[in-house]
């Protein structure tokens, strides 16, 4: 909405050649640009008039094509690079006139799409700064206007879902999914998502053994290419492993993230989406089918170490641990730190979203990842931020006890069998997925719960993992780049 708002206030529906001038950053905080890029339009990024000339002049002389050039006020455009593109302010006080400008620009974190919608219905001039703080609690805020945008959003994610067909329409789903549940559970709204999980579901058992071959410049897609998408895009880094952070879970815990420059993507957690696998696969480049013990971790800090190795860093170049107050030596320069925060609140909740809620504001409240974020950085490292896998609430079908092998893991949404002659049983008893063993050994089978459903007592309302919903599967990955860092 807010991309489609600010589309509004240019000329884009009858020109071709635009300059948008945004000297407060606001498409780096909502991405707005995206709104330009689905009406055809290439986004450019303006960075001096020697490389702009030679990758733009030609397509900006054209009389076809439609460009975006993406720049500040302080970057020197020439006068006939000017004159072609149809210029533009996007600022908050531009874009939003009748509301207070201060007010708004000492407040980065408001929601943009919730101050949208309510913005577009009012005709008052609030500019008065104790009149739009008002306009924020009462009408931005407010239980109606949010049920309204949550409802907007739950139709398109939808939508997006019905016709998704690549790994890159799941993650923008994801995100919006997120979204529609901090929102519902803020402002204690029934909104249930559950049929985009489904939808996901489908998609996975269809498509999941394709993402190997899937390459791209901007994240890794599979956990199991983390390490090798680092190592080639960071001379100096550190991954931080935020064991079972959801995308609901960042939503919340970026909000400390406040005056620190980062670029969001998403990735996949590897299948079955529990802990042993998915973080072995991160921390060693790869697939289940060839770590050294996938269903037990004692084998994940040797790995990560033979994978660092692999990639030509030497024993006192690489560094393993665990906890906020971890710190490297000098001549570290492929790190991993492990922090298991999210995934003790996930198994020991009594709350579900709410309680999941509340205790990531509390952390987040604390900071402790974002000052070890700056520690980092001020010390010439890229951050790299992800998860092994994300979480999401389930209801009990009852507890299994000597079924299956033994698996490290506290995730009571999969079974993994060997040689067991009641799989057919057990698959009708409970409804269970067989997982088509996608990157697994072929001598195991892993049957998975439904969507919503766990191996925990009957009728019990628990937050866990393991499975093939989009909440478990698609996880953020943070980039935080150490020039890019001025706190």
């Amino acid at each position: 909405m807010f991309g489609d708002y600010v589309l509004e206030k240019t000329s884009a529906a009858y020109d071709n050649k635009i300059l948008l001038l945004d000297d407060e950053g606001l498409d780096a905080a909502t991405g707005y640009s995206a709104a330009f890029a689905a009406q055809g339009f290439e986004v450019v990024r303006y960075k001096d008039d020697l490389s702009f000339r030679i990758e733009y002049e030609d397509k900006l002389k054209a009389s076809g094509g439609k460009i975006v050039v993406m720049a500040d006020s302080g970057s020197y455009i020439p006068y006939d690079v000017h004159r072609r593109l149809r210029g533009y302010a996007i600022s908050m006080g531009k874009l939003f006139p009748k509301l207070n400008e201060d007010y708004l620009r000492e407040h980065p974190e408001l929601d943009m799409e919730l101050l949208t919608q309510a913005y577009k219905e009012n005709f008052d001039d609030l500019r008065e700064r104790h009149k739009t703080e008002e306009f924020i609690k009462a009408k931005v805020y407010g239980r109606d206007n949010v049920l309204r945008y949550v409802h907007r959003l739950k139709e398109h994610i939808l939508q997006l879902a019905a016709d998704a067909k690549t790994y890159k329409d799941w993650f923008a789903i994801s995100e919006e999914k997120a979204k529609i549940d901090v929102l519902s559970t803020q402002h204690h709204l029934r909104v249930v998502t559950a049929e985009t999980n489904r939808a996901f579901r489908d998609w996975v058992l269809g498509n999941f053994g394709k993402l190997s071959t899937e390459l791209s410049n901007s994240t890794p897609v599979l956990v199991s290419r983390a390490m090798e998408y680092m190592h080639s895009h960071s001379e100096k880094f550190v991954v931080i492993v935020m064991d079972g952070m959801s995308q609901f879970d960042w939503q919340i815990i970026s909000r400390s993230f406040a005056g620190i420059p980062y670029e969001k993507t998403n990735i996949m957690a590897m299948i079955p989406s529990t802990t042993s696998v998915s973080r072995q696969c991160l921390l060693a480049d790869k697939y289940p089918s060839q770590l050294m013990e996938p269903w037990k971790q004692s084998k994940e800090k040797a790995e990560f170490i033979a994978c660092a190795k692999d990639m030509g860093f030497s024993d006192s170049q690489i560094g393993y641990e665990r906890g906020y107050e971890a710190t490297f030596g000098s001549f570290v320069r492929c790190g991993a730190v492990i922090i298991n925060d999210v995934d003790d609140m996930v198994h020991a909740q009594q709350q579900g979203r709410l309680g999941m809620y509340n205790d990531i504001g509390v952390m987040a409240d604390e900071g402790k990842l974002a000052r070890m974020v700056k520690r980092f950085v001020a010390e010439g490292f890229d951050v790299y931020i992800t998860a092994d896998h994300g979480n999401t609430p389930c209801t009990g079908l009852g507890k299994l006890v000597g079924t299956g092998l033994e698996v490290e893991t506290k995730s009571r949404r999969m079974l993994v069998l060997q040689d067991f002659a009641n799989k057919a049983a057990l698959l009708d008893k409970y409804g269970l997925i067989e997982y088509p063993k996608y990157y697994l050994k072929k001598d195991f089978d892993c049957l998975i719960c439904e969507v919503g459903d766990s191996f925990d007592a009957k009728g019990e309302q628990v937050m866990t993992h393991g499975g093939i919903s989009i909440d478990e599967v698609v996880v953020p990955f943070i980039k935080i780049k150490a020039g890019k860092h001025h706190g």
